[in-house]
């Protein structure tokens, strides 16, 4: 079974940088899309980038773009995101997910993903 394991949390100030990765146990026709989302406290998780492994097509969330980059570096099985100017809203847990369709327009939706990693923390402070 494919397992996920995120890394890269912590606190950074406003303006800050964190990227964060996620360490893929094997890919398997179920790791084809790679997807990254995140959930604060008292809010629903949402997708924030996602990237096709086959072809390197990525997504965004309207509320990343330009500050979020997803990327992939197969040989070592890792996905990453790096984000960059940091605000105190992009506070929340990180989970890193994979579904075996390609990412697509339903991207962003919690229900296609199939494996889901533990999280990891990011916390952003004014």
């Amino acid at each position: 079974e494919v397992q996920l394991v995120e890394s890269g949390g912590g606190s950074v100030q406003a303006g800050g940088s964190l990227r964060l990765s996620c360490a893929v146990s094997e890919y398997t026709y179920s790791t084809t899309c790679m997807a990254w989302f995140r959930q604060a406290p008292g809010k629903e998780r949402e997708g924030v980038a996602s990237i096709t492994r086959f072809t390197g097509d990525t997504y965004y969330a309207d509320s990343v773009k330009g500050r979020f980059t997803i990327s992939q570096d197969n040989d070592r099985r890792t996905v990453y995101l790096q984000m960059n100017s940091l605000k105190p809203e992009d506070t929340a847990m990180y989970y890193c997910a994979a579904q075996a369709d390609w990412c697509g327009g339903t991207w962003y939706k919690i229900s296609v993903y199939n494996y889901w990693g533990q999280g990891t923390q990011v916390t952003v402070s004014s």
